[in-house]
């Protein structure tokens, strides 16, 4: 090589410090070589004839060989890490000041951290290891942006998710009451420890934990709403399972236990028997009667009780605390059997009765017919309250079973077996009576305690047809009654009301002779005929063929006309009349010629003449005629004496009216 060729690169070591980086990153033996060659061929080189071209054509790096540039660019490599935003990565503290904490994560760059996210770790120092939460990897100024913050909330998150998934106890710290339970921290995240999951037995006052600590365990996430449920009481339930397994094994009936009082209802008490719970039942807690088990009862409170029964599969244990006691019925006094006097209280009112307390868990029973001589039952707190004190007569006694039935009525003498019976009630006395009861038949009357009759619905009434007797009286209505029937064996007391007076059908049968003719009213009509109201009060019947008037036209409901009697019955109550005789005889007595004559009642006269009459017929026809006059003229003498009488009346109580006047 010639010493012009050899200037350049003289030139080029002393001046390019291009050329001195890339002799410097040569390998050693090539270095030396260089040297050796470039000293002695050093010359002094005028810039216009360098040749730039030459040097132009030598590429940064072009000095290595291809397996020196891979090995280069592995170890450069190995420095840095790959990251990814949103991932949480470990940190070495690289400085500590003031305000921000240096780390270094391996990447190009240090990231900045606020001092304040430090404060819960204030032994920390250079050289740490930190775990950030990598936010960008590169913001609007190139710096790395990190979290120390945001990296504990998805480590606590993560955490809490391995503790739900893999059942991990957690030790929480309790940092206030809320409503409904507690507010527990677990791993910087505040959860929610609902207060029926503190403990097996009901807390009544969570602020007892406020401050402190609490192992918990993760029942339940909610990522939606960042919402986290704990419970301490499956920690306790996984202790108390063994015990419970332990405690059922050895159970026996008639087993003596010391229990805690836990909860109360108006039912009974949960007692704890430590781990397992039993029900003492409120019936079962005294010998007396309690309304609540509060009255001799307290939560909390340590009490024995005796095992009554138990359910192998359904855990439940039925215990008893008064069967520790004597049972009061043994102290009865032997002396009290039937028939004997009894003093109590009344502890319980019923509908079919009370119950009378002797002693402390010794009751009988008054039944509501043994209250009263009355037959017609009423509501025993009608009479009765809780509280009173009674006397009553033992009526059954029953020790064996430890029962008792009472009564209040023996006490007072039976009306029905009193000397006076007879002659009080006897046939035909009349008494006053309350309307008890009404039946379709008739109605009962209460004469009194104890006394009842019956008065029949064809009793009530000698003009009127009553159909039931709630048309004549009412329930709780006093009412006049005569004795008609009395039988004491059975007591039984047949009574009426219209016996009061006189039967006046004797005098209504001198009135309405047949072929009498009466005002009458049609007070209803039906396919057979129309009911008429007759003077007196009275009732009649007319067949359809008997209400046709004069014109041929049909009476109608309200009308008031003259009609003649056809048919008068004593015995059976009945009147028949008819419009028709009045102004067409013959048409009227047709159909009664079709009749055969027979053997009818006594009393009852019938006008029915036959289609021909003998010599002897028309002689009875013309009696008869006669009669019918008579009476019509006596009726009529007697309608117009009445009528004279009134009037008579009527006048004197004019003039006396004028004289109060004067």
């Amino acid at each position: 090589m010639s010493e012009e060729q050899k200037a350049p690169e003289a030139v080029e070591e002393q001046t390019t410090p291009q050329a001195e980086v890339a002799v410097e990153e040569a390998p050693a033996s090539e270095e030396k070589a260089a040297k050796k060659e470039s000293k002695p061929k050093a010359a002094k080189v005028e810039a216009g004839d360098f040749n730039w071209e030459d040097f132009e054509t030598k590429g940064f790096g072009e000095g290595y060989s291809k397996k020196k540039k891979e090995e280069l660019a592995s170890m450069y490599e190995d420095t840095l890490n790959s990251i990814e935003e949103k991932q949480t990565i470990m940190a070495t503290v690289v400085s500590i000041g003031d305000r921000d904490v240096v780390l270094n994560i391996g990447y190009k760059s240090d990231g900045l951290v606020s001092a304040s996210e430090f404060r819960d770790t204030p032994d920390m120092k250079v050289g740490d290891k930190i775990e950030v939460y990598i936010e960008e990897q590169e913001n609007a100024l190139g710096q790395l942006v990190l979290s120390r913050r945001k990296a504990k909330i998805v480590r606590a998150w993560e955490l809490i998710q391995d503790g739900l998934d893999n059942d991990k106890v957690i030790e929480g710290f309790v940092k206030r009451r809320t409503k409904g339970g507690l507010i527990v921290d677990i791993y910087g995240v505040e959860s929610f420890l609902p207060g029926s999951q503190i403990d097996v037995k009901p807390i009544r006052d969570f602020d007892v934990f406020v401050g402190k600590k609490m192992e918990v365990k993760v029942v339940k996430i909610n990522y939606t709403n960042d919402n986290v449920v704990v419970s301490h009481k499956v920690l306790i339930e996984k202790d108390l399972e063994q015990q419970k397994a332990e405690i059922l094994e050895n159970l026996e009936k008639g087993q003596v236990l010391e229990g805690v009082i836990k909860n109360m209802t108006n039912f009974g008490v949960f007692i704890d028997l430590g781990g397992v719970d039993g029900l003492l039942h409120i019936t079962d807690i005294s010998w007396g009667r309690i309304n609540d088990p509060s009255e001799v009862l307290s939560l909390d409170e340590k009490v024995n009780v005796v095992v009554l029964d138990f359910d192998d599969d359904k855990k439940r244990i039925s215990l008893g605390m008064k069967q520790l006691t004597e049972h009061p019925w043994d102290k009865l006094d032997g002396a009290i059997e039937v028939g004997s006097k009894v003093k109590g209280t009344i502890v319980n009112v019923a509908d079919y009765g009370a119950f009378l307390e002797l002693l402390p868990g010794v009751e009988g029973l008054i039944h509501v017919s043994e209250m009263s001589w009355s037959q017609h039952l009423r509501n025993p707190q009608d009479f009765i309250s809780i509280g009173d004190e009674l006397e009553a007569v033992v009526l059954t006694l029953d020790r064996e079973e430890r029962k008792m039935s009472l009564g209040i009525k023996q006490l007072t003498e039976d009306p029905w077996t009193k000397s006076d019976v007879l002659t009080k009630y006897a046939v035909g006395t009349n008494h006053s009576g309350i309307v008890r009861n009404l039946t379709n038949f008739g109605l009962f009357i209460e004469l009194e305690e104890g006394i009842d009759g019956l008065v029949h619905v064809s009793d009530l009434s000698w003009t009127k047809k009553i159909k039931h007797p709630s048309e004549f009286v009412k329930v709780g209505e006093e009412l006049e009654v005569q004795v008609l029937e009395l039988d004491i064996e059975n007591r039984r007391l047949a009574l009426g009301h219209k016996q009061l007076e006189e039967n006046p059908w004797d005098t209504f049968e001198t009135v309405f002779t047949p072929g009498s003719i009466h005002k009458c009213t049609v007070i209803s009509k039906n396919d057979k005929g129309a009911t008429l109201e007759l003077p007196y009060g009275l009732e009649g019947v007319a067949t359809n063929r008997n209400l046709k008037k004069e014109d041929g036209s049909n009476i109608e409901v309200g009308e008031t006309l003259d009609f003649a009697v056809v048919e008068f019955s004593k015995d059976d109550k009945r009147i028949v009349m008819s419009h028709t005789n009045i102004h067409n005889p013959e048409a009227a007595d047709k159909p009664a010629a079709k009749k055969k004559s027979g053997g009818g009642s006594p009393n009852k006269v019938k006008l029915a003449p036959v289609e021909s009459a003998t010599l002897g017929d028309l002689d009875a026809l013309s009696a008869l005629k006669a009669e019918m006059e008579d009476n019509t003229k006596k009726a009529n003498e007697k309608k117009a004496a009445e009528a004279k009488k009134k009037a008579s009346k009527k006048e004197e109580a004019d003039d006396a009216e004028e004289s109060t006047e004067e």
